[in-house]
C-alpha cells in the first residue's frame, strides 16, 4: 500500500502518488494497466491519470457524477432522471449505453439543459467499466471504497485530537487506519474466461496506445506526376 501526502488537487500531487506506486512496484508498467483510477472529476486527478496511465481505462466515479447531475434537476423530478441516467450507465454494453444516452438527452434536454450538459460531459469515462467483465463492473464504477476509508481517517483523527503532533504523526495514524481497513477488503474471484477477457482488453488498450504514439505522416501538398509507359 502506498500512502502519499498531497497538499492540493493538482496534476503534480496526484502524479507523484502514481510515481510512488511505480517505485514500490518497479516491475509493473503502469501505462499498461487494464483499468485506471475512478476519479471524481477533479481536473488535476484526471490529467494525472491520463499522463501516468495513458494505455489504461479511466473510469469516472458514477456516485459523484450522478449527484452532480441531479443537483441541476428539481427535487420533484430527481428520481425519474436518476433512473434514466442509471439505465445508460449500467447498460449491458457500450453500444446500448450510447443509444440510451441519446434517448435520455432527447427526453430531458429542453427541460433540464444544464443537467443534460453534465450528463454528456465525459460520458465515455462514465461507461468505461462496461469494457470489463460484468462481475467486475459494480466495484469499479465508484470510489465508494475510498470514501469509506476517508470517513475512518476523519474518525480516528478526531479521536486522537491534540495528541497528534505534526505531519509525520498524522501520516502514521492514517497509514495504520488504511492498512487495517484493507485487511477486510474482499477480492473478486476471476474465472478463466474473465481472465482471458481482461488479457484481451489489455491487448486492445496497448495497441490503441501504440497507435496513438506513431508519428503522423502528413500527405505532401505537391502533386505526384503520373507517367505513361512512354515517359510522357
Amino acid at each position: 500500500m502506498v500512502h502519499h501526502l498531497g497538499r492540493q488537487e493538482s496534476p503534480h500531487s496526484f502524479g507523484s502518488r502514481h510515481e510512488g506506486v511505480h517505485r514500490v512496484l518497479p516491475g509493473v508498467p503502469l501505462r499498461r494497466c487494464a483499468a485506471g483510477d475512478s476519479p471524481d472529476g477533479a481536473p488535476g486527478l484526471i490529467r494525472a491519470v491520463e499522463e501516468c496511465f495513458p494505455a489504461s481505462l479511466r473510469q469516472r466515479c458514477l456516485a459523484h457524477k450522478v449527484r452532480n447531475i441531479l443537483d441541476k434537476v428539481p427535487e420533484r423530478s430527481q428520481a425519474e432522471v436518476k433512473e434514466a441516467i442509471h439505465a445508460a450507465y449500467r447498460a449491458p454494453s457500450l453500444a446500448l449505453a450510447r443509444v440510451i444516452r441519446d434517448e435520455v438527452v432527447a427526453r430531458y434536454e429542453k427541460r433540464y439543459p444544464a443537467a443534460m450538459r453534465s450528463f454528456l460531459e465525459d460520458f465515455d469515462a462514465c461507461v468505461a467499466h462496461l469494457h470489463l467483465p460484468s462481475a467486475h463492473r459494480r466495484v469499479c464504477r465508484t470510489t465508494n471504497l475510498l470514501e469509506r476509508l476517508f470517513v475512518e481517517e476523519r474518525r480516528r483523527s478526531r479521536a486522537a485530537g491534540t495528541i497528534l503532533a505534526g505531519e509525520r504523526a498524522v501520516m502514521k495514524l492514517m497509514f495504520a487506519a488504511l492498512f487495517r481497513a484493507a485487511e477486510n477488503w474482499r477480492g473478486i474471484r476471476i474465472s478463466e474466461f474473465e481472465r482471458r477477457q481482461l488479457e484481451r482488453l489489455k491487448g486492445q488498450l496497448a495497441k490503441g496506445f501504440e497507435e496513438r504514439q506513431e508519428p503522423v505522416v502528413k500527405e505532401s501538398s505537391t502533386p505526384i506526376p503520373i507517367y505513361s509507359r512512354e515517359g510522357t
